[in-house]
């Protein structure tokens, strides 16, 4: 045989001689293999060559067996298979205590140790990787699963899968292997190994000597190979040998026939001994630990009795039994082998030291029992999430881009429906779809449904002129075209043939399922179809991520290996962990207890909570209820009444606008602007003192008052009907003046004015400043202030939940309410204006109005934190909001408009944490709101509650700092290179 590789070309460098170990052995681990095999009986050492199945969800008779071939037959170690983190660590703690010498725990845990647990992370499995741009975050994938391992008592991953997939139909690698090409693939398979044992795993590389031009699943029968030796050379062996030369300690071997190396057809390539002594250990000069695959895998045992399989894969040269189905009788084998000449005791006790040698690298010299009470906590490692979720940006692929249609860019031109197939309503991907835009987005869970549900779905599209259709549970092997539906596939077809829509199709799952896909004029694979994944592709959709992947795999003639189409980044916010912007989740966790002590102490009834650092939503938390009676959670897509957040979200952008546009002069009288003041008390009050709130205006003025009686509201100025001479809604059922906003203007132009101190007007926040804005703002814009903001910031922005009178656009139920109001309105407020002045003018008021849910307020104020630049569009064109938000004048602690905290005074003397930059900048509201903006670390803090329901008069979120608290926790959770100058 050997003379037939020799014939046959195969050329393999070897980075060590035949006679030398992969690895040099220190004096103390000498002593210790050689005290150990000295301990050890004939019998013991044979003992250490098998690796038995292990379960932790099977019952106590398989325990009973397990400890059994522990303590009378000294296997050397278990392959865990199904079952659960805490189950599993609990029993090996208790076999360890049996074992005579500790056991050698592995597991298959290519994607993570999710591939056999439940409760346990998934990371990417090996085509996803495949796809990314960067083989830094596949070591990155190793480390965190190594981590995990250890952890677990877990000293050998049978991972990565280094097979080259040249086979579209192979049915049991495909998506477990990193791709077609095989310098790809060994370039991620050695830094996934790399990533392994770096960190204390053995990694076992597998299937020698290549099993990715098969269409034939081993775990049921035998794959034959027809190969010639160039090709296997060239291709198969390429990625093993650079695996090797990069020192991975173990390698599995395939199931397959290949008659290449033997003729008989029964003779596996794990039984074969030109194979697996031959070629591996003589020709390429493998030192390392060589498993065989399961031993209970049908493409062997179909063919042999159990036990005896053992002793023929032993003969071939393999070291480690995997999955033997009856040790006693393997053993019996073994020793017949022996006396036979069949496997020489030399060459027992080599293999016998290699497998003590591996004990002594993964530290079974100095055994320890698993941590069973930190386990979970070890497993759930916050940089582990921050890593999976990496990978998912570095693969999702944009695979064609016909009309240039992704990233979506003006939302305000956009009419986006989405369609899930194969996915239940309320998922990740349709909640992060949702954040962006306020389409629809239709489930259809069953991948199999009839045309009669596509047609439902097909005659509500009428009003949009893009759709976006996820397929999602697909199948991993080409069974069944991938688990793609008939119905569905037809469902495409029909929307694409409509020339006035745009279609995206996403493939969540196999690149091979894109052949189904590819008259698709704009399609995106994402590979998988898990948290992660579902979480990073709507964000390639909008550009808040740009497409990094690239296919690993040539899915048609059309689709080839590397198509890719690289996408701009629009600096729309993302959505990521804590620990990917520097922040520590575990201490942002703090946050949990304040909130959840503000709905425990009836602060508020509810709240919700948004962190943004760096572009990137790393917090975003909603708790407790709408109201005390517990009914209805809050949830992200609940909206809250902003109250004087309005005046920074609203009046002020419009302001920022005019002065960005040229057509505002700071330092201009109002009156050149409002002539009707020049008449008044206010006809020299500048600009810029009006924004700084010390022009000499009053905190506010009751002029709700004025319009009723001790008995009710005044007939002449409400009705309880809406006509032409009543058209603003103060509530549901009563109806205000079309001249109300006039009376309120002529009510603020007469108003009074403050004592001047010392030849000027004292600081005094006045809600009557952004009364007179919002009329300047309306003069300069010619148009209403609602309808501007709408058509030039919120629905470019895709700001679906942002609006003044939101009960025009959602029902009540996804509003929380504000206050019982016994004394004015005498209803309960639930999406009309809290704000009794705002209410008289119809709900827009230049200091109160707007409603939004936490997102779509982190969205306005990411842009201005940004100057004006979001989603690939300029709202502002020069640095306006940093002219705006800085402080203007010394003692006064406030920007134009935009308020600051007051640091200096200590911890809990202003509305922002003393952590906090003196540069941060934003504002609060009175039904419990507060948005604050750090230009320095580049923060958002969102905080939104409705305190004031069913009383206005509870201050219990003041008193105890409920805002404030929150805002210290997130500076506490910076690490040391915070920005704090």
């Amino acid at each position: 045989m050997l003379l037939l590789l020799a014939i046959t070309g195969l050329i393999i460098s070897s980075s060590s001689p035949i006679d030398k170990d992969v690895r040099p052995m220190s004096p103390a681990e000498q002593s210790w293999v050689d005290s150990v095999y000295s301990s050890l009986t004939p019998d013991q050492r044979l003992g250490q060559l098998f690796m038995v199945a292990a379960y932790s969800n099977k019952d106590r008779k398989h325990v009973l067996q397990i400890e059994e071939l522990v303590r009378t037959y000294h296997i050397g170690g278990l392959m865990f298979l199904q079952g659960g983190p805490r189950r599993q660590a609990a029993l090996t703690n208790r076999y360890q205590r049996l074992a005579k010498l500790p056991l050698l725990i592995a597991m298959d845990a290519e994607w993570g140790l999710d591939m056999r647990l439940d409760s346990s992370m998934h990371f990417a499995k090996a085509m996803t990787l495949g796809a990314m741009d960067d083989d830094q975050y596949v070591y990155q994938m190793g480390r965190e699963i190594a981590l995990n391992m250890k952890a677990l008592g877990v000293h050998v991953s049978f991972s990565p899968v280094i097979d080259v997939n040249s086979n579209p139909d192979n049915p049991v690698i495909g998506n477990r292997s990193f791709g077609e090409d095989k310098e790809q693939v060994a370039k991620r398979g050695v830094a996934y190994i790399r990533g392994l044992q770096d960190h204390g795993i053995i990694a076992v590389a597998k299937h020698f000597p290549g099993h990715g031009d098969t269409d034939t699943d081993s775990h049921v029968a035998l794959p034959v190979v027809n190969t010639d030796m160039a090709r296997l050379t060239n291709v198969d062996l390429y990625p093993f040998q650079q695996s090797f030369d990069a020192g991975v300690m173990g390698v599995m071997v395939a199931h397959l026939y290949m008659p290449l190396f033997d003729t008989l057809r029964t003779q596996t390539t794990t039984l074969s001994y030109n194979l697996v002594t031959g070629l591996l250990k003589e020709k390429m000069a493998y030192r390392g630990l060589v498993f065989t695959d399961a031993l209970n895998m049908k493409s062997v045992s179909n063919l042999y009795k159990p036990g005896e399989v053992d002793a023929l894969a032993l003969a071939a040269g393999n070291d480690v039994l995997l999955f033997s189905e009856d040790v006693p009788v393997a053993l019996q084998r073994i020793r017949e082998a022996i006396a036979g000449g069949k496997i020489q005791p030399a060459d027992l006790e080599y293999r016998v030291r290699k497998i003590l040698r591996a004990k002594y690298w993964a530290g079974l010299n100095r055994y320890q029992p698993i941590d069973l009470t930190n386990l979970m906590t070890s497993l759930n490692r916050p940089l582990s999430r921050m890593v999976q979720q990496q990978l998912y940006e570095h693969a999702v692929t944009v695979v064609k881009n016909q009309d240039n249609l992704l990233p979506f860019h003006r939302l305000d031109t956009l009419r986006i429906a989405s369609v899930t197939i194969g996915a239940p309503t309320g998922t990740t991907y349709a909640t992060l779809i949702n954040k962006y835009q306020g389409g629809t987005v239709y489930s259809v869970p069953n991948r199999y449904a009839p045309d009669s549900t596509y047609a439902r779905i097909l005659s509500r599209l009428g009003p949009y002129n893009t759709v976006v259709v996820s397929l999602h549970g697909m199948n991993s092997t080409p069974v069944h075209k991938y688990g793609l539906g008939d119905g569905a596939l037809k469902f495409i077809q029909q929307l694409q043939a409509n020339p006035r829509v745009k279609t995206v199709v996403v493939a969540m799952g196999n690149a091979y399922a894109l052949k189904y896909l590819e008259s698709a004029r704009t399609l995106v694979c994402g590979y998988e179809d898990n948290y992660p994944s579902q979480l990073v592709v709507p964000q390639v959709l909008f550009g808040a991520l740009s497409a990094k992947g690239r296919l690993p795999v040539t899915v048609s003639p059309t689709l080839k290996a590397s198509t890719g189409l690289p996408t701009p980044n629009f600096n729309r916010l993302r959505y990521a962990t804590p620990e990917s912007e520097g922040l520590d989740s575990r201490v942002l966790a703090q946050i949990d207890n304040i909130a959840l002590e503000t709905v425990a102490y009836a602060a508020a009834p509810g709240c919700q909570v948004l962190v943004a650092k760096n572009g990137a939503v790393i917090f975003d938390k909603s708790y407790g209820f709408n109201t005390y009676e517990r009914t209805q959670p809050v949830n992200s897509s609940t909206l809250y009444d902003l109250a004087s957040v309005t005046k920074v979200a609203g009046t002020l952008q419009a302001a920022m606008y005019l002065k960005d546009q040229g057509k505002l002069n700071l330092d201009e009288k109002v009156s050149a602007y409002l002539p009707e003041l020049r008449t008044t008390n206010k006809k020299d009050i500048i600009v810029r003192d009006l924004l700084l709130h010390q022009a000499g205006l009053k905190a506010g003025i009751p002029m709700w008052e004025r319009t009723v009686t001790k008995t009710g509201l005044k007939p002449t100025f409400y009705a309880s009907t809406r006509s032409a001479d009543f058209p603003n809604e103060v509530v549901p059922g009563t109806y205000s003046l079309k001249t109300a906003d006039d009376s309120v203007w002529v009510w603020t132009m007469r108003s009074g004015l403050l004592p001047k101190v010392k030849g000027k007007y004292p600081l005094e926040y006045s809600d009557l400043t952004f009364v007179i804005v919002k009329r300047l703002c309306e003069k300069l814009l010619n148009q209403p202030i609602e309808q501007f903001l709408a058509k030039n910031f919120y629905q470019p922005l895709g700001l679906n939940t942002m609006t003044y009178n939101p009960l025009q656009r959602f029902p009540s139920s996804c509003i929380a309410p504000t206050e019982k109001d016994t004394y004015y309105r005498r209803s309960e407020l639930r999406g009309s204006v809290h704000d009794q002045g705002a209410a008289i003018v119809g709900g827009v008021g230049g200091h109160a109005g707007l409603f939004a849910n936490s997102n779509d307020l982190a969205v306005l104020m990411q842009m201005n934190l940004q100057n004006g630049r979001y989603g690939g569009s300029r709202y502002f064109q020069s640095p306006v909001v940093t002219e705006f938000s800085r402080p203007q004048i010394a003692g006064n602690r406030r920007g134009l408009g935009w308020d600051h905290g007051t640091p200096e005074k200590g911890p809990g003397q202003g509305p922002t944490s003393s952590m906090a930059p003196p540069a941060t900048f934003g504002h609060t509201g009175f039904t419990g709101t507060c948005v604050w903006l750090d230009p320095e670390n580049k923060i958002v803090y969102i905080f939104l509650s409705n305190r004031v329901y069913p009383d206005a008069g509870n201050n219990k979120l003041i008193q105890n700092n409920v805002r404030t608290r929150i805002h210290d926790v997130i500076y506490k959770s910076f690490n040391k290179s915070i920005s704090k100058t």
